[in-house]
């Protein structure tokens, strides 16, 4: 695969996130997965991503990327970005601050031959409770 078809399909997903879209997000993968690394939590197949999605917009429906950088590598596209929300929902046992987060972030875009098969994303745990006012729950 080319590296500008990779490159497409990396966009279309992290734009489709930004529109909530998300039978679009869904569709550019094999089989939907999502690996959050800080957090140990993976998603794994259309409904548990599909409820991921759910939690997460409902605790920041305004949930949104700023892509910072895209490189492409063998068998991934690394993608450095911001995430941004704010808080107006339920997020890990707790009610809503109405604060706003900014998180730098890169994700790992996984590819088998043609196939967009996980999104593998790394990130500071704390840079966003902090900015929350929920630094009590850094452990």
């Amino acid at each position: 695969m080319s590296r500008e078809r990779r490159e497409a399909i990396v966009r279309e997903h992290m734009e489709s996130e930004n529109v909530h879209a998300f039978d679009v997000t869904l569709g550019t993968f094999e089989h939907p997965r999502y690996e959050l690394i800080p957090t140990g939590q993976v998603f794994d197949g259309a409904e548990e991503v599909s409820a991921y999605y759910e939690k997460t917009r409902g605790a920041f429906p305004d949930q949104r990327n700023e892509l910072i950088s895209l490189r492409h590598a063998d068998d991934a596209v690394i993608v450095e970005f911001d995430l941004l929300g704010t808080h107006k929902g339920s997020f890990m046992g707790e009610e809503p601050t109405g604060r706003e987060f900014r998180c730098r972030m890169t994700a790992f875009f996984l590819f088998e031959e043609d196939r967009l098969v996980c999104e593998r994303v790394y990130y500071d745990v704390a840079t966003i409770l902090t900015q929350l006012g929920l630094a009590s729950q850094v452990a």
